[in-house]
């Protein structure tokens, strides 16, 4: 089941004052043992309630009142969500809180609603496939697409020309042999033992994996990474290091999207479409 575990505002709290430093690592080391039983989903504190505004809602009609608000003891300073077996495990937890608040303080526990408990006023399920559809939306929201390229059994050369070429970082690399579970039988071509299994490298902001792949089978078709640089003289510089070994498949050169772009293919058969990022007003 989920729970919102909501610590309740006080004096302290609404007037601004911030945690000890003590308190602040006590209550990490309690998130921490949250985030260990895999318990704990989100959590955040907030700011007092002068800092923020309440919405009446009356009919159609709608008015915004700023804060502060007078009731300490309805105000909210604070949540965590968590997924629990029962709300007794929830109180167990609670009760290895430290105390959030330098004066007494409360921590409330609510239960979430899950849709199976509207299915009286959902009887088509309609509303109830909606709300998962939503969820999956949400869930996708925060996904990632990272590129991830076979090279053959080159890996190690490619990751050591990238470093060179366009100043990529290796930020791990995992051999086959080093893998925590065995490999079924069979599935790498011999001599693939010492191989690269996985590596992941960085260049700019973003993150590529990398593999040797089980053989040496591995063909490069059908895409370009495209590397955005900030001026002439780098684009220059990474076209023609990324060229070095390779093909240049469209030579630099000015275009409506961008002061200058070219595409080249490197040694290992990447596809690149390399440019400076045009600067829109």
């Amino acid at each position: 089941m989920r729970v919102m575990v909501m610590v309740k505002a006080s004096k302290s709290s609404e007037a601004g004052e911030l945690p000890s430093e003590q308190l602040m690592a006590d209550m990490g080391k309690f998130n921490e043992q949250l985030m260990d039983a895999g318990i704990m989903k989100a959590g955040e504190g907030l700011k007092p309630s002068s800092e923020g505004v309440r919405v009446h809602f009356s009919g159609a009609n709608r008015s915004v009142t700023d804060g502060p608000f007078a009731e300490t003891k309805e105000l909210v300073a604070g949540y965590w969500l968590w997924e629990v077996e029962s709300l007794d495990e929830a109180v167990e937890w609670v009760r290895r809180c430290p105390n959030p608040m330098v004066e007494d303080s409360d921590i409330e526990i609510r239960p979430l609603f899950e849709m199976e408990d509207f299915a009286e006023s959902d009887p088509t399920g309609e509303h109830t496939a909606r709300e998962k559809s939503l969820c999956v939306r949400l869930a996708m929201q925060h996904s990632i697409v990272q590129p991830y390229l076979f090279f053959a059994g080159r890996c190690e050369e490619a990751l050591g020309f990238y470093e060179q070429s366009i100043g990529a970082t290796v930020l791990m690399k995992m051999r086959f042999s080093e893998s925590p579970d065995p490999l079924p039988d069979g599935m790498l071509q011999p001599g693939f033992e010492d191989k690269i299994m996985h590596a992941s490298l960085k260049v700019g902001q973003t993150i590529l994996m990398a593999s040797d792949g089980c053989d040496d089978q591995t063909h490069f078709q059908g895409f370009r990474l495209s590397l955005s640089v900030p001026t002439e003289a780098e684009c220059d510089r990474s076209f023609n290091a990324l060229a070095d070994g390779g093909a240049v498949d469209m030579p630099l050169a000015k275009t409506f999207w961008s002061p200058r772009f070219g595409m080249v293919t490197d040694r290992f058969g990447v596809g690149w479409m390399v440019a400076v990022a045009d600067e829109q007003p």
